[in-house]
């Protein structure tokens, strides 16, 4: 029976009738009378048998035939079938991109500068004071949005009023978001209308430190509440089955969750690059090196390459690692940037489960300089693949 389904269409075709028989007959066996069970399970038999004796051609599709007629006999018709079927489909491919995310790959996005250059995180740009500037056409913008991942974002007053509330971006269909402004007529305070950006690239869009808040601020008619350009973070897919095998690496790019780690938001995903493991010991030079169990890291250390590169490149974007003291001098607080290694002569010994984690940019990156180690049990995955946008990091260009 084996060898006829490889070869011959006719067969693997009642077969798989014959498998469809029973599972319909299974999903309405509390509906089905006993005459209609014995029926379908006597058709079933009958075509069994013509399989395993190895029956000729005509006699496989006058199975098929019975297999129908006895389908059209017995079982209960369902409602709307095609659609029935539609969402079945649907459903059990919800569950296969599940259960593969959950055991094998993650998507995750990078949404801060923490990680840059390698890494891009979410970047804007304000276009209000820009008067030259011309919006690109709809269809273009669509297209550098799902290549590139750049968006515009143009908002502007319906009438005269102020800007009441601004709600956080919700998603309204997988991979679109959009977030609500509420505008209040300065006329009639009854009279608000809900103004919406969409594709927000995350909630900070609103947030203009340099700047009083938006809310309360009137506008006129016509004029612009925002306008600026995104450029989407990296999104990534996480590779969480390799540390089901092995240990991660130093210099490996990881994602781990903040549950349990004090002075970070709690039950969010970070993404830094390990730097040191259980039970060894840290300090982060004046000289912007680590050193690891007194052993000095380097560009020659693999995975660190461009890290270090500082070394011998003037103007690279990498300035290695810096303590507290290191920022001090660069002008910045040492203390906010790295409250556990004030310089290089304070020594931090990991933990047995612990995890050293930094960003590679240096003066920009909330990371254990600040909030100290990450336990073994918080580590999802390591990067494993930039999906989207397609920049030179798509794929694998950022290694």
């Amino acid at each position: 029976m084996t060898i006829r389904w490889f070869f011959s269409k006719t067969v693997r075709q009642l077969a798989e009738m014959n498998r469809q028989m029973w599972r319909v007959m299974n999903e309405q066996r509390d509906l089905l009378s006993a005459d209609a069970i014995t029926g379908i399970e006597a058709a079933r038999v009958e075509a069994d048998k013509a399989i395993r004796s190895g029956a000729k051609k005509d006699e496989l599709k006058r199975q098929m035939g019975k297999l129908e007629d006895a389908a059209r006999k017995w079982f209960k018709p369902y409602a709307s079938p095609a659609v029935r079927e539609n969402v079945k489909e649907f459903l059990v491919a919800v569950v296969t991109i599940l259960a593969f995310t959950t055991f094998f790959l993650q998507l995750t996005k990078i949404p801060t500068g923490s990680m840059q250059p390698t890494l891009f995180g979410i970047t804007y740009q304000n276009l209000e004071d820009e008067e030259e500037f011309v919006m690109p056409a709809r269809w273009k913008r669509f297209v550098l949005y799902w290549t590139q991942g750049i968006s515009y974002k143009h908002l502007t007053a319906p009438f005269d009023g102020t800007i009441k509330e601004i709600g956080p971006s919700r998603p309204v269909f997988p991979f679109i978001r959009r977030q609500p402004v509420t505008f209040v007529d300065a006329s009639n305070p009854r009279h608000e209308e809900t103004l919406w950006i969409w594709f927000p690239p995350d909630d900070r869009l609103f947030d203009r430190r340099d700047e009083p808040s938006l809310i309360g601020r009137r506008f006129k008619k016509g004029e612009t509440i925002v306008k600026a350009k995104a450029v989407a973070g990296d999104h990534l897919l996480v590779d969480r089955f390799t540390y089901n095998f092995r240990k991660p690496e130093r210099g490996e790019i990881f994602v781990f969750k903040t549950k349990g780690i004090q002075g970070l938001p709690q039950n969010v995903l970070y993404i830094k690059r390990c730097v040191a493991l259980p039970d060894e010991t840290v300090q982060v030079g004046n000289d912007r090196h680590l050193i690891i169990n007194g052993n000095r890291l380097t560009a020659a250390t693999p995975r660190f390459e461009r890290v270090y590169e500082f070394e011998f490149m003037t103007n690279s974007p990498y300035l290695g690692h810096v303590n507290a003291h290191v920022a001090n001098q660069m002008g910045l607080n040492g203390f906010s940037l790295s409250p556990l290694f004030p310089d290089e002569s304070v020594t931090r010994k990991l933990g047995p489960q612990s995890y050293l984690a930094m960003g590679d940019n240096t003066l920009n990156s909330l990371d254990s300089r600040a909030w100290g180690e990450v336990p073994e049990e918080n580590i999802i995955g390591k990067c494993w693949f930039v999906y989207w946008p397609f920049t030179e990091r798509f794929g694998w260009g950022y290694r």
